[in-house]
């Protein structure tokens, strides 16, 4: 009897697998029925997603905001509950968001998340209780539709594919915090309507070779900071590695190394705020970029990413209750900030030591151009010890103000400041209150063109205190706030991503009035005659600087800048800062 029991228990499971197995067939993807050889196009992803939606109600997809490409972008939820409203399921459940074809040529994520979400369906692989997926299935939609087979030169497959590039050209893993494109301005109102706990970008690598499918790319956990930054280094991503490795799915650090072997160290990848997980990062949402290497077969690549995918939802499953509790006390303490680091740099004090799986790699004679090439020898496998540059420390420290004011004919930078869900608000009446204004000192420009733009870097700034008068309609936005740290990257202007260096105060930088050299040398010569201190600095200067010595022009430039004539807003940065304890701070706490 027990013998008959079991076997018709077997017979069952095997019925229900065999049935669960066919329901899956019946759903496959173009990835599949071409091989594995071939990517699907951006209709025929969506409507593969369409058609799920259709039959299963754990499955919802929707068109949300523009691109530049003409076409809307979409969001795709699973949820075994079948409840689509997130401000609802964020309470208890987590939220995991994928984003796929950001680079639509790196389309691995692409056919991995079709898969991932019909097996889901099907109930090939266990439902999450806890866990709510969403993904947008192709970011980059222009891109998706410029198909090619030529353009990633250094990629092992798919037999056609996407391009870089969207609609306008621009490479839009740059623009998350300038918002050039149509495709950052909706993912803004994605991110914010998910508020994911957990972020995942789908990508495909450039560099080195070596013996890796899949690499990683957190977040660096320094500069997320606190029990966060510490969980998502020694716990979270470790977790991750080891579910992987359980699966026979070996996994290193993104290896940020490009013309030279890997196996002499190198440093973690700083995803600054213009990148997509440094963005999302901003919100105390864990970022992570898949980069699988772009040597291996487009069918292992794809694998890869789904395994990786399959692993992260079940750790958030796991983790659920105390990542949401991690986030939590990480917002509430961004928002008592006293202090902000920028502009971090590797420490190369501390660094970690990884099991790194190489090919020997050799400098050979190039047959191309006669010099020195490097070639790596895949039938050569190694496994070193490599030295891995894994911890950061900031450069830079600045106290947070109580809030920033901003006059309202900058209204490109309180669009974006409202896109993102800032709160602010606008002065009421005509007003002159205290604040901490910058002088631009020193800045230096990129001489060729970066993504529509010419950015600043090395940004140097000197504060004073000005009395500054104030119309109704400008607005003072407060730090203590949940976007405090967009905030702060962006209206500092010597942060690395900050709307300063992205060119969008230039016009401070061109002074708008001068003088004429006949007329302004009897001022001049007045002002040295009448300020024995602007005399002394004057003859000093010309005594040290030969070449300021020689330049008549130079000479009477140098004191106009130091007179009354020199307009106020040639290099004065027109933000404004209310400090702590200031007593125009009492606006902030009237609101």
């Amino acid at each position: 009897m027990k013998h008959l029991l079991f076997l018709i228990l077997m017979l069952l499971y095997l019925s229900c697998e065999t049935q669960t197995e066919d329901k899956a067939s019946s759903y496959q993807t173009f990835y599949e029925t071409a091989d594995g050889k071939e990517t699907a196009t951006y209709q025929e992803t969506i409507d593969f997603y369409i058609r799920l939606a259709k039959d299963f109600p754990e499955i919802n997809i929707q068109t949300i905001g523009e691109t530049d490409s003409g076409y809307p972008l979409h969001i795709v939820t699973f949820n075994p509950d079948g409840d689509f409203n997130f401000e609802h399921v964020r309470q208890e459940k987590a939220i995991v968001l994928i984003n796929n074809g950001i680079h639509p040529g790196e389309s691995d994520g692409i056919d991995a998340t079709m898969l991932l979400y019909r097996d889901l369906a099907t109930k090939k692989i266990l439902h999450p209780e806890n866990t709510i997926l969403a993904t947008i299935p192709i970011y980059n939609i222009g891109g998706a539709l410029n198909r090619n087979s030529t353009t990633r030169a250094n990629q092992n497959g798919p037999l056609e594919y996407g391009f870089r590039g969207n609609a306008l050209n621009y490479d839009l893993n740059r623009d998350f915090i300038k918002m050039d494109s149509k495709n950052a301005k909706t993912f803004t109102q994605i991110f914010h309507l998910i508020k994911p706990d957990v972020f995942i970008d789908n990508h495909v690598s450039n560099g080195a070779d070596y013996q890796y499918t899949l690499t990683h790319l957190f977040t660096q956990h320094n500069k997320l900071g606190g029990k966060l930054g510490n969980y998502l280094h020694k716990e979270f991503m470790p977790k991750m590695e080891k579910s992987l490795q359980d699966k026979d799915w070996d996994i290193t650090p993104y290896v940020n190394v490009f013309n030279r072997p890997p196996e002499l160290g190198f440093k973690q990848f700083m995803d600054h705020p213009r990148y997509s997980t440094g963005y999302t990062t901003l919100w105390g949402t864990l970022g992570l970029m898949v980069e699988t290497h772009m040597l291996k077969p487009y069918k292992k690549r794809v694998r890869g990413t789904y395994a990786l995918m399959e692993s992260m939802i079940n750790i958030v499953e796991k983790e659920h209750s105390n990542l949401k509790k991690l986030r939590k006390e990480t917002l509430n303490q961004y928002s008592e900030l006293s202090q902000y680091y920028f502009n971090w740099q590797v420490d190369t004090t501390r660094t970690s030591k990884l099991n790194f799986k190489g090919f020997e790699a050799n400098l050979i004679s190039s047959e191309v151009t006669g010099l020195s090439r490097l070639k790596y020898d895949r039938e050569k496998p190694f496994t070193k010890e490599v030295v891995y540059h894994n911890y950061f420390f900031p450069a830079d420290t600045i106290a947070v103000p109580a809030a920033y004011v901003i006059k309202q004919s900058w209204q490109n930078i309180i669009d974006r400041l409202k896109a993102n869900h800032i709160q602010y608000f606008e002065i009421e009446e005509d007003t002159v209150f205290g604040v901490a204004s910058y002088k631009i000192l020193d800045y230096n420009t990129r001489k060729d063109p970066y993504e529509g733009h010419y950015p600043h870097f090395y940004t140097r700034v000197e504060q004073t205190e000005l009395k500054v008068a104030f119309r109704p309609g400008d607005v003072v936005v407060p730090t203590n706030q949940y976007g405090i740290r967009y905030i702060l990257e962006t209206l500092e202007p010597q942060a690395e991503d900050s709307f300063f260096n992205w060119n969008f105060f230039d016009t401070v930088l061109q002074q708008k009035e001068g003088f004429s050299p006949y007329v302004f040398e009897d001022v001049a010569y007045d002002m040295l005659k009448n300020d024995s201190i602007l005399r002394n600095n004057f003859i000093a200067k010309k005594e040290f600087d030969p070449d300021f010595s020689a330049d008549w022009y130079a000479q009477l430039d140098w004191i106009y800048q130091r007179s009354k004539h020199r307009e106020e807003s040639y290099l004065r940065y027109p933000i404004y800062r209310i400090e702590k304890g200031s007593k125009a701070e009492a606006i902030v706490d009237q609101k």
